[in-house]
């Protein structure tokens, strides 16, 4: 049940209006309503009811309209007796002039806190609950001034409140002011109001017209408070505030609480278009700053002024300005800075060092440049934050919208760019997630229906970006439109080599917020990216030279220096399959290239199966031929047709996973097995890293022979000290594995083995880590069953990770033979099975299934 009294007194229960027939009856309603919760004497009642003149039986009298009253409102429970009077048992939110006054104080005491965004609200929301003149239709005189007391002075703190935020509206001032033409306070916001909106000479006629009502009506002159608002009409101080925003602010509580710290007179926000530094700059500034948008005007000064509500005079523009705020503390936001951006520098240097306590918050694509100017760069949203502001704005055109998992995908593609966010957003009115997120790879079309109050620049995703893009220099833009054609970002180097442009025009790119610059690297957000490579593409030139980058990186990679080229290499992993991919098509020849280079890098990182794709389409248009690059082709996109190719290489060999290829496919060469060409010239090989790899081979090749551990691990020795006077760590891990595995000293085979993770680590190799992670299980078994169960189940999750199969299988035997050991053969013979599933083809495969057949046949004994 809900009670009405602002207005005619009504009754509402959840089946709709209950009529409340009867003038004391609605009387006696609003008299318990006015003091819902309360016991209201009966005298009180009596009175209110009756009058001077009450029947002679008042409480029969009385007890028969709260009967009526009763029977209306259809819940005897409602109207409650008590020996002192009769209670409205009902919550205070549950009476229209209760929550009145409950929104009505706390959007009061907001303004006093400096929330005016917060007050505006809260009053608003209490005048709506007004629905005419209070009690309109019972004789309470006395309660209904009180109650129109109350909303007048919530309409004059509300109309203070948008005066601080420039909303507020002269007609519905004016029509205050007719209702209470001796209100003083109302006076002065109407003089404000129309001085903010530039019309001075009307301000001051209605300051005018209060002086003649009040010396006509009251025998008064105007009051120190009105005065003073008169004063600031004729200094021209009162200036427009920042807009009311529409929309919950989301996010930048990071950004926020560093601009709080700052103590700079000039704090430049800079990030590309859409990155919502206008709202963070609001949102840090608070009611009472003078906004300043710069980007609909061509004079930064004159847009000052105008702010300010200022008129121009014959002093100069910035002499002006600065004549209105030397002696002020004020706070300006310069928005839009960076088609003025000269302007906008010079002004601000300029108010800075002649107004002592002006602060200034600019928003900017780039820098003003000047001394004193702290940056507070924009960045995109995070993952968490971007979430959440699509689901804000989505719930504005679907309020059923719910979170799933292509939220997070989309706000991905847009690169938490807020304003792409909002655009996408407001697609879920019609489209599902899924459907935007499969439209975002032509998302300049998709994300065309913005806000249609908003400037035309930020209407559109494309508009956004073309701003940025006409305020460019024709070098700018041709430097802009080359780094798009990168992938990931891209080095110094990389941006001089292709692209052809010096540092400084990189430089102005960087501070135009169109390239972000970190740790070496230069790269643009997708958005931007996306939109810059519609107007040029320099293909060839990217692909030469991260072909020549391969090139020059593969012998590197089994050196001492290898730690550093394969993080460069892993830096420009996305330009690398960029360059292959586009070679391919247009120049086979350059991709065969490509992907000898690359090889080996692919194969330590565990790439392969990443780039097997592109291999095949490779292998597709690149003749046959008996040659090294072809047969490293071959191992990657075919490897069933590659060994015939290597029996049939001659010559010495420049690319070592040829070798690797051979060892993977074929497996360790049986003594039956005849000799190739390819083995002799490895045999008469003077290459350091070759001859490692070879006797670290002979070395367990010999001992899984004759069984000769004295002999097998000097060998394994010697090739170590190869390794290691190159720096080669992953030759090094890999003969520390060997010797791990043929010494009888479980505490030696341990150590070894943790030096060989070790080396690993430092390359990233995954597959190798998996599998050094099962042998060092392994070598825990018999030792610390525990600990060999953790490692087991690591190894699982690494070979998972790297695609792994085989080192799965053994993963899963060996926890299997623990949980055999255990007592649990349930278990221990489901982990065999899962084992057996994992199996497949080829000598690593077989290796491990003799393996997984061996603990079944120990399990079933």
């Amino acid at each position: 049940m809900h009670i009405g009294i602002l207005g005619p007194v009504e009754a509402h229960s959840p089946d709709g209006k209950v009529a409340v027939g009867g003038p004391r009856p609605r009387t006696l309603l609003a008299l318990l309503a006015l003091r819902v919760g309360d016991i209201v004497p009966l005298d009180r009642l009596v009175d209110e009811l009756y009058g001077s003149v009450p029947p002679a039986d008042a409480a029969n009298a009385l007890q028969g309209q709260v009967s009526r009253l009763r029977r209306a409102l259809g819940d005897a429970a409602l109207v409650e007796f008590h020996p002192a009077g009769y209670r409205l048992a009902l919550r205070g939110e549950q009476v229209d002039a209760h929550r009145f006054a409950v929104l009505a104080a706390e959007g009061r005491q907001a303004l006093e806190a400096g929330d005016v965004r917060g007050a505006e609200s809260l009053l608003s929301e209490a005048l709506q609950l007004w629905r005419g003149p209070a009690l309109a239709d019972v004789p309470l005189a006395d309660h209904a001034v009180r109650l129109e007391e109350q909303r007048s002075a919530a309409l004059g703190s509300l109309t203070a409140a948008r005066l601080r935020l420039g909303t507020a509206d002269v007609a519905e001032i004016q029509e205050l002011v007719r209702q209470h033409p001796l209100d003083e306070r109302l006076r002065g916001f109407l003089v404000q109001a129309l001085h903010q909106q530039g019309r001075q000479a009307e301000a001051l006629q209605a300051f005018e017209d209060a002086r003649s009502v009040l010396a006509d009506e009251l025998g008064a002159d105007p009051s120190a408070e009105l005065r003073a608002v008169h004063l600031q009409v004729l200094r021209g101080t009162t200036h427009r505030e920042p807009p009311a925003q529409l929309t919950n602010f989301v996010g930048r509580q990071e950004e926020l609480r560093r601009i709080k710290a700052l103590t700079s007179r000039l704090i430049t926000l800079t990030g590309p278009g859409g990155a919502g530094k206008t709202r963070l700059a609001l949102q840090a500034a608070g009611p009472g700053a003078i906004f300043v948008d710069l980007a609909p005007g061509r004079d930064a000064a004159a847009a000052a002024l105008q702010a300010l509500g200022l008129k121009e005079t014959v002093l100069e523009p910035e002499e002006r300005l600065v004549l209105a705020l030397r002696e002020r503390s004020a706070l300006l936001i310069l928005d839009n800075c960076e088609h003025l951006v000269v302007q906008a520098a010079r002004l601000a240097g300029h108010l800075l060092s002649a107004c002592p306590s002006v602060r200034i918050i600019a928003t900017s694509r780039e820098p003003l440049g000047i001394t004193g100017e702290t940056l507070c760069p924009v960045p995109p949203l995070d993952p968490a934050q971007s979430a959440e502001l699509f689901a804000d704005r989505a719930r504005l055109v679907n309020p059923a919208f719910v979170r799933d998992e292509h939220t997070a995908e989309i706000c991905r593609s847009l690169d938490g760019l807020p304003l792409a966010i909002e655009l996408a957003a407001a697609r879920t009115r019609t489209l599902t997630t899924a459907e935007i997120a499969l439209r975002l790879n032509d998302r300049f079309r998709l994300l065309t229906k913005g806000n249609r109050a908003a400037a035309p620049r930020h209407r559109t995703l494309r508009a956004v970006v073309e701003w940025s893009w006409d305020l460019l220099s024709d070098e700018e833009r041709d430097l802009a439109a080359c780094l798009a054609t990168f992938s990931g970002g891209a080095s110094l180097d990389a941006v001089e080599s292709v692209c052809g442009h010096d540092i400084e025009v990189l430089d102005a790119l960087v501070d135009k917020s169109l390239v972000e610059a970190a740790d070496g690297r230069y790269r643009m957000l997708e958005t931007i990216r996306e939109f810059c490579a519609q107007h040029k593409r320099v293909d060839a030139a990217h692909a030469a030279y991260f072909a020549d980058l391969a090139l020059r990186a593969d012998p590197e990679l089994r050196r001492g220096d290898q730690v550093r080229w394969f993080s460069r290499l892993t830096a420009e992993h996305a330009n690398l399959v960029q360059a292959l991919d586009w070679a391919t098509d247009a120049d086979p020849a350059l991709g065969l290239r490509l992907v000898s280079g690359l090889a080996w890098y692919w194969y330590v990182k565990g790439s392969r199966a990443e780039v097997r794709g592109l291999a095949l389409r490779l292998l597709a248009r690149v003749p046959e031929e008996s040659t090294e690059d072809y047969a490293v082709l071959l191992a990657l996109a075919a490897p069933e047709r590659v060994q015939d190719r290597l029996v049939g290489l001659r010559g010495p060999i420049r690319q070592p996973f040829v070798l690797i290829a051979w060892a993977m496919l074929s497996g360790p060469p049986g003594p039956d097995t005849p000799r190739t060409e390819l083995q002799d010239e490895i045999e008469r090989s003077d290459d350091p890293w070759i001859r490692g790899l070879l006797g670290f081979s002979n070395a367990y090749t010999a001992w899984t022979a004759t069984g000769d551990s004295p002999r097998a691990i000097a060998q394994a020795r010697e090739a170590l000290a190869l390794f290691l006077d190159l720096g080669e760590r992953w030759g090094a891990a890999q003969v520390l594995d060997v010797l791990a595995t043929i010494t009888e000293d479980r505490a030696e085979a341990l150590a070894l083995t943790d030096q060989a993770i070790a080396a690993m680590a430092e390359l990233e190799a995954k597959e190798e880590l998996a599998e050094l992670r099962g042998r060092r299980a392994d070598r825990l078994l018999d030792v610390d069953e525990a600990a060999a169960e953790r490692d087991y189940l690591l190894a699982l999750e690494m070979a998972t990770e790297a695609g792994l199969t085989a080192t799965r299988a053994l993963a899963h035997t060996g926890l299997a033979e623990i949980a055999a050991r255990r007592g649990d053969r349930g278990q221990a013979e489901r982990l065999l099975r899962l084992a057996q599933q994992e199996l497949g083809v080829g000598w690593m495969h077989a290796s491990a299934q003799q393996r997984v057949e061996a603990a079944l046949s120990d399990l079933t004994r």
